[in-house]
């Protein structure tokens, strides 16, 4: 673990936690919310991070030197194995294919909130958007992403969203 700019390292992904001395990954822990009474807990889905209660975890994903970023079914096939492997529900999946550089922009809506991608293939570069809340496990996407685009670096951002409503 490095403590210069809370930056942790698992492989070569780079996770980032604003505001932290020294970066931790943790598992994450699925929490009822209290309702209008203590003894009257309520399934909103907010879970436990790093000690943190919050609505979910945002992880901000760059690929660098990737392959296959304009490869349409490819980024399809891929958000659908990143969508199994972090256990969350899919809704919908919606990719625009631009041209003429062949970059593909779009998303996969889930019940846990969504994954989206805007890929630069003349760049080699992709950017994706993580975020899901109760027991899908967004951490599981990185090696699906490693795997299917190749990078030569992958720096991943996490964010907690909602940490500061009462809860």
């Amino acid at each position: 673990m490095a403590k210069a700019n809370a930056h942790a390292r698992r492989d070569d992904v780079v996770v980032r936690h604003p505001k932290a001395k020294q970066a931790r990954l943790s598992k994450v822990q699925v929490v009822d919310a209290v309702g209008a009474a203590d003894d009257e807990p309520r399934n909103d889905h907010f879970i436990v991070r790093n000690g943190v209660r919050c609505a979910g975890a945002h992880l901000i994903v760059d690929l660098y030197e990737a392959d296959r970023l304009d490869d349409i079914d490819h980024i399809e096939a891929t958000l659908r194995r990143c969508v199994e492997e972090a256990g969350a529900t899919l809704l919908h999946i919606h990719l625009h294919h631009f041209e003429p550089n062949g970059g593909v922009s779009g998303v996969a809506v889930l019940a846990e909130s969504h994954i989206s991608i805007h890929s630069w293939p003349e760049r080699n570069y992709a950017a994706l958007d993580v975020f899901m809340c109760g027991n899908a496990e967004p951490d599981k996407c990185i090696p699906v992403l490693r795997q299917a685009f190749k990078p030569g670096r992958v720096a991943v951002s996490e964010l907690l969203r909602g940490k500061s409503s009462t809860m």
